[in-house]
């Protein structure tokens, strides 16, 4: 029989995430106690999208009895990718696509289908994907009104004559990922005077477009902000961020059939209109994350 127990690591976790912490202060989440034998230990990066479905996740596996224990606010995949790897995280809200550039950079897989397809072939042993939801949170590049209308802007691909006169701000990890300036440069030539690092789609980065810190900026698609300020969202036509689906990672080893069955049953139901308004309810409304992902649970027959 499964054991059931309920952490308050979520409370600190998630207070930091709402007050804009990028995860590099004095306390390490991977430094947390050790979880007991039997446990299932779900993690979560560093943004309130991802904590919010690791917590809906991490109630899911509860109500079915299985004790779990949260790591969340870790950092991004260069940090939680190697926990999950070695089985110490036994769980992780995953995004397909950017998962796969993290394990096979040279996937030209834009799909959901095909991109789950290459995942489930790249994965190292023991590491596997559950089924994606049909919910996606890209990645997008996102400029002001009026930057876009003083350059006119439609496309990423409109950047590439002026984008050496601007800055573009995002997470560190951003610099340096095929999703991100490296494939911006390589598939559309557009290359920008300068990086500036932010936050992860968080507070930091709104900031810096808002008040002209940088002019373009990497911004999750479900964010509020894409509502409520003059942003504007740029297409991409080349699907340098393609498929984006949320995808859990697991370690297999750590998880039975029946937490699988739970885990699978919740994104089934997670679409992307689900993600944009839970996390407006988080980021715009200042709800708690566990009162957020309880209800949804309930509302869905999930809980």
């Amino acid at each position: 029989m499964k054991r059931f127990a309920h952490t308050t690591a979520l409370l600190v976790a998630s207070a930091a995430v709402l007050a804009g912490c990028s995860g590099g202060g004095d306390d390490d989440p991977l430094a947390a106690d050790g979880a007991g034998a039997g446990t299932v230990v779900v993690g979560s990066a560093n943004f309130p999208e991802n904590v919010l479905l690791a917590e809906i996740y991490s109630q899911a596996l509860e109500s079915t009895g299985t004790e779990v224990t949260r790591q969340f606010n870790i950092g991004s995949r260069e940090i939680y990718y190697d926990q999950v790897a070695s089985g110490a995280i036994a769980l992780v809200p995953e995004y397909n696509g950017a998962l796969l550039e993290r394990v096979d950079p040279e996937s030209t897989a834009t799909t959901t289908e095909a991109v789950d397809s290459a995942l489930s072939e790249s994965l190292p042993e023991g590491l596997e994907i559950l089924t994606s939801a049909p919910g996606e949170n890209k990645d997008a590049l996102v400029v002001t009104e009026e930057t876009a209308q003083r350059y006119n802007l439609k496309t990423i691909a409109d950047l590439a004559p002026v984008a050496g006169e601007l800055a573009v701000g995002g997470p560190p990890e951003f610099e340096t990922r095929q999703q991100g300036v490296v494939g911006l440069r390589e598939v559309y030539g557009v290359e920008f005077r300068e990086f500036v690092p932010t936050d992860t789609g968080g507070p930091i980065t709104i900031r810096a477009l808002s008040d002209g810190t940088v002019q373009a900026a990497n911004i999750f698609t479900t964010d509020p902000s894409l509502s409520t300020e003059p942003f504007v969202a740029l297409e991409d036509p080349e699907s340098v961020f393609g498929a984006q689906n949320v995808t859990p990672l697991v370690h297999r080893a750590s998880l039975d059939d029946e937490d699988i069955a739970a885990i699978d049953a919740v994104s089934e139901k997670i679409t992307t209109d689900t993600l944009v308004e839970l996390v407006g309810q988080v980021v715009t409304d200042g709800r708690d994350i566990d009162v957020v992902a309880e209800e949804w649970l309930q509302q869905n027959g999930l809980g």
